[in-house]
């Protein structure tokens, strides 16, 4: 339910508090292959601070999507770690990104409830320069991936990095949360991060060292356990923990062979010595698998019948046999209880039959006399709501 409001007011709140004012828009210059990187903070949406001093403590929460979808292109990506914190849009727009693309974002402040969207124009075209064919992607194990998108510890990064890498200028080509390749989170104890992978590219070959660290035999070593094979000193320490058995280069310099083309062909199999299938089928008589098949199942039911049968009603004693193996005093006594029952029923059935002369007393209590009391209790009834 809170979230639905939530969605109600993000979509509502903006036409509602901004009336007929036009949302803001700005333009960016973005390259094919370079990573891109946008905060979202109070310097960016000045309109939230237009009427009342917003306070940099106030949580601003905001959402972004492609203008006329629900959600972002799938190159770019949005992250806050709460809404007391900067968000970031990031990510690396391919070559079928190329052109126009306008992202709305809609801030909102969770104190005050106040609503404002701005239009961001991304112009997306090709880098100009030489191309960057060496590419390495290292995992930043000390880093959330909100903590290397400001462009200070990107800088300090590549110029911690450069000292691996001596030749050529490097550039940040991506950002990856190591959550959206498989990470797990890490447990609430200070110190654990989650993880980032960072993608840089150059137009130098690769040194000695990275080619060292990325080879076979380094990473059978971490595979048993053991460091891998590092030659030469790592500048990234301390400020940068790297994995550096998670670390892989791609030389795009020299290209790949094209795949030959499947030849199309006439849609019939050449001659095959191995393989040669029967031309005629046998002729075959199922009349005999189907009796099998139903006659078997029927006789089985057929004698379990007769079976049961027998069981039931031929193997019966009868109640002839049964008299025989009672003794006459059994007989008797059931054969009085049985009477006494059926009197009782009787009895049950009409009151005005005489009493038993079982359940006549001997003599008058009180006066002694051997007549019956002048109260004949077979009139009063047994319960007495009868009446």
């Amino acid at each position: 339910m809170a979230a639905a409001v939530i969605w109600i007011l993000l979509l509502v709140g903006p036409l509602a508090g901004l009336g007929d004012t036009e949302a803001q828009q700005t333009t960016l210059q973005l390259l094919v292959g370079r990573v891109f990187v946008h905060t979202l903070d109070q310097e960016t949406f000045p309109s939230l601070s237009e009427h009342v001093d917003v306070p940099p403590t106030v949580p601003i929460t905001y959402h972004a999507h492609l203008q006329g979808h629900p959600d972002l292109p799938r190159w770019l990506r949005y992250t806050q770690r709460s809404p007391h914190h900067p968000g970031f849009l990031y990510g690396t727009p391919t070559p079928e990104d190329r052109g126009r693309q306008v992202i709305e974002v809609i801030a909102y402040n969770r104190d005050s409830f106040d609503t404002t969207w701005q239009r961001l124009v991304l112009l997306i075209g090709d880098p100009e320069g030489p191309l960057l064919p060496y590419q390495a992607e290292f995992l930043v194990r000390s880093h959330d991936v909100e903590e290397v998108l400001p462009s200070t510890p990107a800088s300090r990064f590549l110029t911690a990095l450069g000292g691996l890498w001596e030749s050529g200028e490097l550039q940040l080509l991506n950002v990856t949360s190591a959550l959206d390749r498989g990470g797990r989170v890490p447990l609430p104890i200070e110190g654990r991060k989650e993880g980032v992978y960072i993608k840089v590219g150059s137009a130098s070959p690769f040194s000695t060292c990275l080619k060292m660290v990325a080879s076979p035999d380094s990473h059978a070593r971490c595979a048993q356990g053991q460091p891998p094979l590092l030659s030469c000193y790592d500048t990234l320490a301390p400020h940068f923990r790297v994995d550096w058995c998670n670390v892989s280069l791609v030389d795009k310099s020299v290209p790949e062979p094209a795949d030959d083309a499947p030849t199309p062909g006439d849609g019939i199999l050449e001659h095959d010595p191995f393989f040669c299938p029967p031309t005629e089928a046998t002729a075959r008589d199922f009349v005999t698998d189907a009796l099998v098949t139903l006659l078997v199942p029927l006789l089985v039911a057929l004698l379990l019948t007769l079976l049961l049968a027998y069981i039931m009603c031929c193997r019966r004693e009868g109640r002839l046999k049964r008299d025989l193996a009672t003794s006459d005093i059994q007989m008797v006594h059931h054969c009085t209880i049985r009477g006494n029952t059926e009197e009782l029923r009787q009895m049950a059935s009409s009151r005005e039959v005489p009493r038993p002369l079982s359940t006549l007393p001997m003599f008058n209590v009180r006066t002694g006399e051997r007549l019956p009391p002048r109260v004949d209790s077979a009139q009063v009834p047994l319960i007495l709501d009868q009446h």
